[in-house]
């Protein structure tokens, strides 16, 4: 019984060894297939697929089976396959690619065939289509049979894939009442056809000479190689100069100029064509607030992915065209199609319809921003006016200018240089900035003396003629003043502009008081307004820090800075009862009151007082604003001369100009409210220089 049973566990063990050892041999049988087989088909198109978005036009190639795939020899070796692949991926854009459903449909002999389906995004859209792909078992593994169906269904060897866009038009920037500041436009292109040059050398040189552009340039445009004789090699965009221009009474002279330079352009082989260009109707008036458009660059295009830019395309570059860049831009329409041999369209792929961009009405007054311009072009300094009732920005200038056109039509090397080396800064946006405010100031520290109660409206200061120091602390520094009067109260310090009186008054309003009491109307902190500007402040630190400056900053000198806006918004308290009314650019209709800022920044009392005080300036023979005076319309404000200089006794320092300006009387048919500010008025008049062109602003505005 024994020997049986050692028998059975032999056998046993002997059985279970065979069957492992057959385990072992299926195994490594059926991994030995696969590794002959190589991956299955459904596994391959995966990976066929997965190399269009990289552009792996080798690799996908490597996957095919040649000798198979190309029907009646209409696509012949590699270099044909990738060109007939990335012209049309590329062409289109393919991103996003991705497969699913994916099965095996029949298997003939030696032949495989896998059904999937295939979406994926394209510069017309998304595309999604069932489609198959057949493979060949050769060699030892599965190679695919490719044909143009694999890239679209309905694409056969002898079509094509066309892509065909629709541009947006941008949309235009108009002022409040509708006038054009930015849009379409016509420019004269002026090219070369090389065919028809006599004199080749000659005609660059004069090229070269009448458009600034190096004759190596020109040389470089004509060398390219689509350029054939009957080419039009365009060279510059030129302004476009129409003969009943010329024909009126007296051109322009800048005008008269180009119309003679294109005379002169009139050469063998020369030739100028219309072209469409964004136009800014106000030019060099307006360049700051406006702004310009300019082609994009590769670092646009990197830096906008996904948002329909590309070589063509422009883009806002600053003012309000860059602000409102993705309102004006648009959408450009793009539609995929497969056209047969003829040209006729067999299948529209995808279709994006095109989108024009919007317009940007602005609460601008074309006229008066002009107005303000022409005025101060050749000063240093800038201009902002706006409606003190709703807080519509009626004008933003900064001078000198540029010409925004300039950048649409081609800008010389020497022009730009030009720019930025003119010791004027002609770039430069001063509204944007903050400058010192001098006497202009003194109605809001009256106002911040007010409300803390340190100061009382009729409390006389005493005259101390025209300089003045607290105690022999400061040493020899004193606080100086041009004019002096007898009774020296609020109302009389305002209109004479007493310097002493407000460095008194600061010291009685405490620099705690007075830093809190700026903070608290806009100072340190960003103003909201559509365009940026910069912060105002009373201090280049965190505080006042001597005793001396405390009394500088009460009329308006020391480190104090302020932004033209932003003390414009301040003043309009004065007509509202105390609420400070945001400024705002974006036009919008039915406006009948603004939206309030700062809400009760003053007392109903606080602005009645110093009204009395600002409405003196202008109306009273002794005020130093009196040469804007009106006898139809109330107007108010204050005059302002700051001094710029490293010492008390520093006499080559300079001064900035600056008039605030506004009608006083709310039934006003026009209300405005106008700060101007010119940096160097030393030997110009003062402020008085400022007030003079302000007046001549005034009346033709107040007047239309």
């Amino acid at each position: 019984m024994k020997f049986k049973r050692r028998t059975n566990i032999k056998r046993t063990i002997k059985l279970g060894i065979i069957l492992i050892s057959i385990g072992v041999i299926l195994f490594l049988g059926i991994r030995a297939v696969k590794i002959i087989m190589g991956e299955k088909p459904e596994d391959l198109i995966v990976k066929y697929m997965a190399h269009i978005e990289t552009q792996e036009y080798d690799a996908m190639y490597s996957m095919i089976d040649p000798k198979s795939s190309y029907i009646d020899g209409k696509i012949d070796g590699k270099e044909a396959y990738i060109e007939r692949n990335s012209k049309i991926y590329e062409g289109i854009e393919v991103s996003n690619l991705k497969l699913s459903n994916i099965a095996v449909k029949k298997k003939e002999g030696k032949k495989v065939s896998v059904t999937y389906e295939t979406s994926f995004d394209t510069i017309a859209g998304s595309v999604h289509f069932e489609n198959e792909a057949e493979f060949i078992y050769t060699k030892g593994r599965y190679k695919l049979l490719w044909k143009d169906n694999l890239i679209f269904p309905e694409l056969t060897e002898s079509d094509k894939v066309q892509v065909f866009t629709s541009q947006a038009e941008r949309g235009q920037i108009l002022d409040r009442n509708g006038k054009v500041l930015a849009g379409k436009g016509t420019a004269s292109s002026v090219g070369i056809v090389p065919g028809k040059l006599e004199d080749k050398e000659n005609t660059i040189k004069i090229l070269s000479d009448l458009l600034e552009v190096d004759a190596e340039t020109i040389e470089n445009k004509l060398a390219a190689g689509w350029v054939k004789d009957d080419s039009f090699v365009p060279i510059a965009t030129i302004p476009k100069v129409q003969e009943i221009e010329m024909m009126s009474i007296q051109p322009d002279e800048d005008i008269r100029k180009e119309y003679e330079r294109q005379k002169q352009l009139l050469m063998p082989g020369v030739m100028m064509t219309d072209v469409e260009i964004r136009s800014y109707r106000l030019g060099e008036a307006a360049a700051h607030l406006i702004g310009y458009v300019q082609s994009v660059t590769a670092e646009d295009l990197e830096n906008h992915p996904g948002e329909g830019y590309h070589s063509n395309s422009v883009i806002g570059r600053t003012g309000m065209e860059g602000l409102y860049e993705k309102e004006l831009k648009g959408k450009d329409g793009c539609e995929i199609r497969i056209v047969d041999c003829n040209g006729n369209v067999k299948t529209i792929v995808a279709n994006v319809r095109k989108e024009d961009g919007k317009d940007i009405q602005l609460t601008i007054d074309s006229d008066l921003q002009k107005s303000l311009y022409e005025q101060f072009k050749d000063d240093r300094g800038c201009s902002v006016a706006m409606n003190p009732y709703t807080g519509e920005v009626l004008a933003l200038v900064s001078t000198p200018s540029y010409n925004n056109n300039d950048f649409i039509k081609g800008m010389s090397s020497e022009t730009w240089t030009a720019l930025n080396e003119n010791e004027n800064k002609p770039l430069y946006n001063r509204f944007r900035q903050v400058w010192c405010p001098g006497s202009s100031f003194k109605p809001v520290v009256a106002a911040i003396g007010l409300k803390t109660g340190t100061i009382d409206p009729n409390e006389d200061f005493g005259n101390e003629g025209l300089a003045w120091q607290k105690d022999s602390s400061w040493g020899a520094y004193q606080v100086t003043t041009l004019h002096e009067c007898d009774s020296v109260v609020l109302k009389n310090a305002i209109i004479y502009s007493d310097n002493i009186y407000f460095a008194k008054a600061a010291l009685k309003i405490g620099a705690d008081n007075l830093m809190k009491s700026l903070n608290e109307i806009g100072f340190n902190q960003e103003m909201p307004f559509e365009i940026k500007m910069a912060e105002s402040q009373y201090s280049n630190t965190d505080k006042i820090e001597t005793e001396i400056q405390l009394a500088d900053s009460g009329y308006g000198q020391g480190q104090i800075l302020v932004n033209p806006l932003h003390l414009a918004s301040i003043y309009t308290a004065f007509l509202n009862n105390g609420n400070i009314i945001k400024p705002y650019l974006r036009y919008r209709e039915d406006v009948a009151a603004g939206e309030v800022w700062i809400r009760e920044a003053y007392t109903a009392e606080i602005v009645r007082e110093v009204l009395e005080g600002v409405k003196g300036v202008v109306n009273d023979p002794n005020g130093t604003g009196y040469a804007a005076h009106r006898e139809d319309i109330v107007l108010a404000g204050k005059t302002g001369t700051a001094e710029l200089k490293a010492t008390k006794e520093d006499t080559s320092g300079t001064e900035i100009g600056w008039f605030s300006v506004f009608t006083a009387e709310k039934d006003t048919e026009k209300p405005i409210l106008l700060i101007s500010m010119v940096e160097n008025v030393k030997n110009l008049g003062g402020s008085g220089y400022v007030v003079k062109k302000d007046k001549t602003v005034l009346d033709a505005y107040l007047m239309e």
